[in-house]
């Protein structure tokens, strides 16, 4: 085994010392010479070396973050990301690596106004495809548009000639109703999809080395994309089918697994360190959908899983090389892959603006512009309001249960709004309903743009085809405005997205209590700030996005029945068509629906204006005692005022603890009169 690899090298030296020998001797006859000899034995040099070594650059979870972004670090305000930034870290790779893989693991559209363009331009792709991406998979949010949005900006980047990454996406399906025929819009996506070039995996030579590269959809993200169509099957089935098609068949060296599942600090929430153990075949996992920062990679067995945080503020660097003398993912006994380097590359201040993605990025702003920011007369930069204080960034606002100030302003927005679009004929709203999951971004000191509005709420789609959740107004029972407070107590601890920021109530409850009685009190909060007493049997108005609304109708399927929620009408009746129900707003002749964040540019730009430029109050600079968390645990404060589910739960306690006490009194009974049997028999004896 040395002789092989030390006489190639001792060869190699010979013809290193003639080169250099040739060029000092002769350097004017062949031009290039030593640059061509280096290049060569560099060549020969890596063709030697006990393991080929891969080099695979990665993000996931950009969001449409084409521009830079702030955000607090340490209590100071920075500056990350941006694909200009972006790539000219990617180039700077390439230069030392040209053989480098980039790939991506889902959910790179939806989070700014870019997205607007999602289906009509498809910019998401092919600016992706400028970049170098070689391979994507689709996360939850490409589906937000629904499968015609998903379906148009396939074919718009498909149609625009652009060159656009290769698309993997392995456990996706399209259902057929009994008679064999496909929903419309799922046939569009089928067709989309094939025209595309979407497949289950794809085969990438690289370095010398076959490799296999395919896509999942995890489970929790496959449930947050419930209007999809689409089915997806089991992530861990279909993996191992796919490995063992990779391996047996198409004979590669290595394995990629681009995953929207996530990984989680609870083992058994985390989806991917649980794929790394049940399909061992796979040697790479790169992990979107949970945003996590892995500063070091996961080791599952012999996969290495990374992941670099959300909206491009880091690129992913991993390399690896074959181990000689272990057993490959092909079983060729060419070498297992193990980590060589791993690091986040920070994508800051410091880093250059590439030229040719800034130009991009302008055309884009400027298709922007015109093809929705006209339709409701607004300016992509302009400024709406200043703020003399940072709010808590997205980050921290999921650290903790608790009341948030953006979360505060977001629902006064909510009611402000519908009250300047109702105008005289306004009914007075008693609460406004943002759950965290809507939040999806945050403010900073200083200006406040269109943008930046924009970004904090950016989710959705309306009845209108354009970008973004209208507001839409719901009426519930007294009952159900407490039930949706105990959502918000008992729900959120289990699904951080379902925490829920109320306007309009001032309500307290108690993590430590039993789960669906949290809840101590909840009473109505007056804009003069006085409070009233809640009517279980009266209707009030409430207010909140259309997806929100839709999702409070499902509350009874996620606290399996035990919390029910009703969206109503004016009168009573049940909703059963949410879009029925959107505010618009009729002023200038438009008829625009009234968006979500149409709700906090309005707002914003209503503040008291100082230079000419409204300010955001102080007010909001810190919780108000809306929500009001107690951690009190003495036995009063635990079981006082119990309600129904409670109750229940106790009665059932009861029984439980009578069988028992029953069975242990029968036992004792039967022991003692087993006793007495047997001193009997002793005397007689």
């Amino acid at each position: 085994m040395k002789y092989k690899i030390v006489k190639p090298l001792f060869v190699l030296s010979i013809i290193l010392v003639l080169a250099m020998t040739f060029q000092v001797l002769c350097p004017c006859l062949l031009p290039g010479t030593a640059e061509v000899f280096a290049a060569q034995v560099a060549q020969a040099a890596q063709e030697v070396q006990p393991g080929s070594k891969i080099t695979i650059l990665f993000t996931h979870d950009k969001h449409d973050h084409f521009l830079p972004f702030k955000t607090l670090q340490e209590g100071k305000v920075v500056q990350l990301g941006g694909y200009a930034r972006l790539q000219s870290t990617i180039n700077e790779e390439r230069q030392e690596n040209p053989d480098l893989l980039l790939l991506d693991a889902g959910d790179f559209s939806m989070g700014t106004l870019f997205q607007t363009m999602f289906a009509s331009d498809g910019i998401g792709l092919r600016i992706m495809g400028k970049m170098g991406y070689d391979v994507v998979t689709l996360g939850n949010h490409e589906f937000d548009f629904r499968a015609d949005g998903l379906a148009a900006s396939l074919d718009a980047a498909r149609k625009s000639g652009d060159k656009l990454p290769l698309m993997v996406v392995s456990n996706g399906s399209f259902p057929v109703d009994k008679d064999r025929k496909m929903d419309e819009s799922l046939a569009k996506l089928k067709k989309a999809m094939d025209d595309y070039g979407v497949r289950e995996y794809v085969i990438i030579e690289r370095s010398g080395v076959k490799i296999g590269i395919f896509g999942l959809m995890g489970k929790e993200s496959a449930s947050q994309a419930p209007m999809s169509g689409m089915v997806f099957t089991d992530p861990v089935e279909k993996a191992k089918e796919i490995v063992k098609k990779l391996k047996e068949d198409e004979k590669v060296e290595l394995i990629i697994c681009l995953s929207h599942s996530g990984t989680e600090e609870k083992k058994t929430d985390s989806e991917d360190e649980i794929l790394a153990k049940k399909v061992p075949g796979i040697d790479v996992i790169i992990s979107g959908h949970s945003h996590r920062i892995l500063e070091e990679p996961i080791i599952a067995g012999n996969t290495i899983i990374g992941s670099c945080g959300e909206n491009g503020a880091n690129l992913g660097i991993l390399s690896i090389s074959r181990d000689p003398g272990t057993t490959g993912t092909g079983g060729t006994g060419s070498g297992a892959w193990k980590l060589v380097e791993y690091k986040l590359k920070p994508i800051d201040s410091s880093l250059p603006e590439n030229p040719g993605i800034s130009q991009t990025i302008d055309q884009y702003k400027e298709m922007v512009q015109e093809n929705y920011l006209d339709k409701l007369g607004m300016k992509f930069d302009d400024v709406l309001a200043r703020t003399d204080f940072s709010f808590n960034s997205l980050p921290d606002m999921r650290e903790e249960h608790r009341e948030e100030p953006l979360g505060n302003l977001i629902g006064d927005a909510y009611i402000y709004a519908v009250k300047r679009t109702e105008g005289a004929n306004y009914e007075p709203v008693t609460a406004a309903v943002v759950p965290a999951g809507t939040i999806r971004g945050s403010f900073v000191k200083g200006d406040i743009t269109v943008y930046d509005a924009f970004n904090a709420s950016s989710l959705g789609i309306g009845k209108d085809k354009m970008s973004g959740y209208p507001l839409i107004s719901v009426y519930l029972t007294g009952k159900e405005l407490k039930t949706v407070c105990e959502v918000d107590a008992s729900i959120a601890p289990i699904m951080q997205a379902a925490q829920l920021h109320i306007s309009g109530l001032k309500y307290s409850f108690n993590p430590r209590r039993l789960i669906f009685n949290r809840v101590t009190r909840v009473q109505i909060q007056k804009p003069d700030g006085t409070l009233e007493e809640i009517d279980d049997n009266r209707l009030y108005r409430v207010i909140a996005g259309l997806y929100t609304a839709q999702m409070l109708s499902v509350v009874g399927e996620k606290s399996f029945g035990l919390l029910s929620i009703v969206p109503k009408t004016r009168d009573g009746s049940p909703i059963t068509d949410f879009e029925e129900h959107i505010i618009t707003d009729a002023s200038g002749g438009r008829n625009n629906e009234v968006k979500e964040w149409l709700a906090i540019a309005m707002y914003l730009q209503s503040f008291d204006k100082m230079g000419g430029i409204p300010r955001v109050p102080e007010y909001y600079s810190q919780p108000r005692g809306r929500k009001i968390v107690e951690t009190s645990s003495d036995i009063i404060s635990l079981l006082s005022n119990p309600n129904g589910i409670t109750l229940g739960v106790y009665a059932i306690i009861i029984v439980i603890a009578s069988v028992v006490i029953l069975a242990i009194v029968m036992i004792i009974r039967r022991k003692r009169r087993r006793r007495r049997a047997y001193n009997v028999k002793l005397v007689k004896m």
